[in-house]
């Protein structure tokens, strides 16, 4: 017998845990999960020597990586497939290697089968590198098959 999770805490720490064991791109970067409640995550990543670009600051594509990671976690939350159906990224700073990034994602509009999340990237001392805005798409599928409450019967 599946157990149901009516919390909504306990069903985003669900989703997380299963979700983080199959995310190797977020593994592989050294991305930690901080924090993920019902449309909502923050993750971090610390700046490796291998992420820093010609300048010798963080090359923007971890940036937007870190972000995206955010985004995935909030908006699966619920254990509903989501994917994104559009992003994008304004970089206001330079991180340098060796700095930690904090990305915070917050669901800004959930309707239907649709949602906007917005990700602030900030180094650990506070100071906002990136902001980036997601629209998520709900697709078939639970993150977790067969973990949902069957809808009521009307």
């Amino acid at each position: 017998m599946t157990t149901h999770p009516t919390d909504p805490q306990a069903l985003a720490d669900a989703v997380t845990h299963a979700m983080q064991s199959r995310d190797q791109a977020s593994q592989g970067l050294g991305i930690q999960i901080l924090s993920v409640k019902p449309g909502y995550a923050m993750l971090s990543m610390q700046v490796r020597g291998d992420m820093v670009n010609g300048h010798h600051i963080c090359h923007g594509g971890f940036m937007f990586i870190l972000a995206d990671s955010a985004f995935a976690y909030a908006c699966n939350s619920y254990n509903q497939n989501t994917v994104a159906s559009s992003c994008n990224i304004d970089f206001l700073a330079p991180a340098r290697e060796g700095e930690v990034l904090e990305a915070e994602a917050v669901e800004r509009s959930l309707s239907g089968r649709t949602g906007v999340y917005d990700i602030t990237v900030r180094t650990r001392t506070g100071k906002t590198v990136a902001l980036f805005r997601g629209k998520s798409y709900r697709i078939k599928g639970e993150v977790i098959a067969g973990l949902q409450q069957p809808e009521a019967s009307v």
